[in-house]
C-alpha cells in the first residue's frame, strides 16, 4: 500500500483512500465509475452511438433509453457523432470531470 499527494491540498495520502482526510478533497481513481476511459467511450459514441450505447457505458442510462426509443429517426446517431467528436477531442483531465464525478 503505497502513499499519493492529495490532488488538492497536496497532503501525502493512502493511494485507496477516496476522500483526503485533511481536505476532503474526493481523489480520482476510487470510484466504482472511474474504470472507464476517454477512448472506448468515443469508439462506442461513434459506431454504437445511435442507441446510446455510450450513454449506459458511462452510467447515464435516462438518456441512454431516450436514444433508444428515438433510434429510428437518427436524430441520436447526429447527436452521437458529435459527441464522439467532442471526446476525441478533449482532454483525459477534462472527461473526468465532465463524465465521472
Amino acid at each position: 500500500m503505497g502513499l499519493i499527494h492529495c490532488r488538492e491540498c497536496g497532503e501525502k495520502i493512502s493511494e485507496t483512500a477516496s476522500n483526503c482526510p485533511k481536505c476532503g478533497a474526493k481523489q480520482r481513481g476510487t470510484a466504482k465509475h472511474d474504470d472507464k476511459n476517454r477512448t472506448t467511450a468515443g469508439i462506442l459514441a461513434l459506431f454504437l452511438g445511435g442507441f446510446g450505447v455510450h450513454k449506459f457505458y458511462l452510467g447515464d442510462s435516462g438518456k441512454g433509453i431516450l436514444y433508444l426509443i428515438f433510434c429510428w429517426t437518427f436524430i441520436p446517431a447526429i447527436i452521437a457523432l458529435i459527441e464522439a467528436i467532442q471526446i476525441f477531442s478533449m482532454t483525459d483531465e477534462k472527461f473526468e470531470d465532465k463524465y465521472l464525478r
